[in-house]
């Protein structure tokens, strides 16, 4: 049968193939150290107590009906007030979106400010852009970004793309690397979307910043910065992604907040309303008296963030010891969310059956097979096959877990000829 061209021209997911690889093996028996999806197992991390029992109760109380398109008005009330509290961000209620988790939010701001043709900016590696630009038939613009520059855009990467541009993706703690925007970085790039802005002419498109900042609350010794805060004139144009899904392990319970200029934000209401991605009534209500008290709230946070930096910090303390002892291995220092990037330059290595280690996705699934340990390469988030780097996740894998592969992962390198 025919299908649409689009249909026929989707690319595949890399992370879904590797964990094809991982359940077959986990079919035949072996236990796979699985540091590829953004995810947490939940009898690890599991979600809040006390916002559990709240989904539990609003069940009970029969909260299973349709939401209101733009959300519970008690959540978007509270959501207003959390983002005054934790970043000093004045949004009411009616800029506040919400919506069953970022994906939805994500597409629908793209749809909303895309046409085809228009130009999109993002940074690689950066989580699925390049497929929302594919499904929207946008100009995509892919800045590599440096290892040196912790895989963080500069405004210097950026300059020389933001002409005529429409969008430009950005996204802090971000996601695959773990690592973070400093003020001055993030001041510099705003400064280049301000003039963009200035030079354009009555009638055309401003260019406007889609600000993913789902693992705020996730940091680690490192402030979070975000484009209004620091430039209050970008108010205009500047779409936050926010949520729970990440910072309270709530992946799963799909409640995700986005939030912007009222015109936009209204139109992606109708979007998500036709997608009917709409957050579930009774989580809704139940996020919403979780996330005033501030109390559960911040002993959850802390507990939860000290356990993620010890895994994050475990690994990358092995990855530098593996260094120090010289493998050809390295690891950028974690600043936030769940994942460590990492180094593995073993291209053109020869295996001990004698199959040669042709690119990462080679790389990566010798240490399946060899070190029952897998990870994500950069070329899943846009990068090419040359490639050495890495995206490690530690939310479903326990500190002992974490501790365990370090020495399977030795030994496999030592195998390599």
């Amino acid at each position: 049968m025919s299908t649409s061209l689009l249909a026929q021209t989707l690319k595949g997911s890399e992370i879904i193939k590797i964990g094809n690889e991982i359940n077959e093996l986990k079919r035949q028996g072996q236990k796979i150290a699985n540091l590829t999806i953004g995810d947490f197992d939940a009898n690890i991390y599991p979600i809040p107590a006390e916002l559990k029992q709240g989904i539990i109760d609003a069940y009970n109380d029969n909260q299973t009906n349709y939401p209101p398109a733009d959300g519970v008005a008690t959540l978007r009330q509270e959501v207003s007030a959390f983002l005054e509290k934790s970043f000093g961000l004045d949004y009411p209620a009616s800029d506040i979106l919400i919506a069953s988790g970022s994906r939805p939010l994500i597409y629908s701001t793209f749809l909303a400010l895309i046409d085809k043709g228009d130009k999109v900016v993002y940074p690689v590696p950066s989580w699925n852009n390049n497929h929302y630009c594919h499904l929207l038939g946008a100009e995509e613009v892919q800045v590599v970004t440096k290892a040196e520059h912790n895989f963080m855009p500069t405004a210097d990467d950026l300059r020389p793309h933001l002409k005529g541009a429409t969008l430009l993706a950005l996204c802090s703690p971000l996601n695959p690397t773990g690592t973070m925007f400093d003020k001055k970085d993030l001041e510099e790039i705003c400064d280049l979307v301000i003039a963009e802005n200035e030079s354009r002419g009555a009638g055309e498109k401003p260019l406007y910043i889609m600000y993913d900042q789902i693992y705020s609350q996730l940091t680690f010794n490192k402030e979070h910065v975000n484009p209004v805060s620091l430039h209050p004139e970008l108010k205009d144009y500047t779409i936050y992604i926010d949520g729970i899904s990440k910072c309270l392990a709530a992946t799963g319970v799909r409640v995700g907040w986005g939030f912007g200029p009222s015109k936009i934000i209204g139109q992606m209401r109708s979007i998500v309303g036709h997608m009917g991605a709409w957050a579930p009534k009774a989580e809704q209500v139940a996020t919403a008296e979780y996330i005033k008290d501030e109390a559960p709230l911040n002993e959850y946070l802390g507990n939860f963030k000290n356990r993620i930096q010890s895994s994050l910090n475990t690994l990358y303390q092995g990855f530098q010891q593996l260094k120090s002892e010289g493998f050809n291995v390295d690891a950028i220092e974690p600043m936030g969310a769940i994942y460590l990037t990492v180094k593995v330059d073993y291209a053109g290595k020869t295996t001990p059956t004698g199959e040669v280690l042709n690119s990462s996705a080679d790389i990566n699934f010798y240490l399946i097979k060899e070190a029952k340990v897998a990870l994500v390469p950069f070329s899943a988030f846009g990068t090419d096959d040359s490639s050495v780097w890495f995206r490690a996740s530690v939310g479903t894998c326990t500190l002992e877990d974490i501790q365990e592969m370090i020495p399977r992962i030795r030994q496999a390198l030592s195998n390599l000829k």
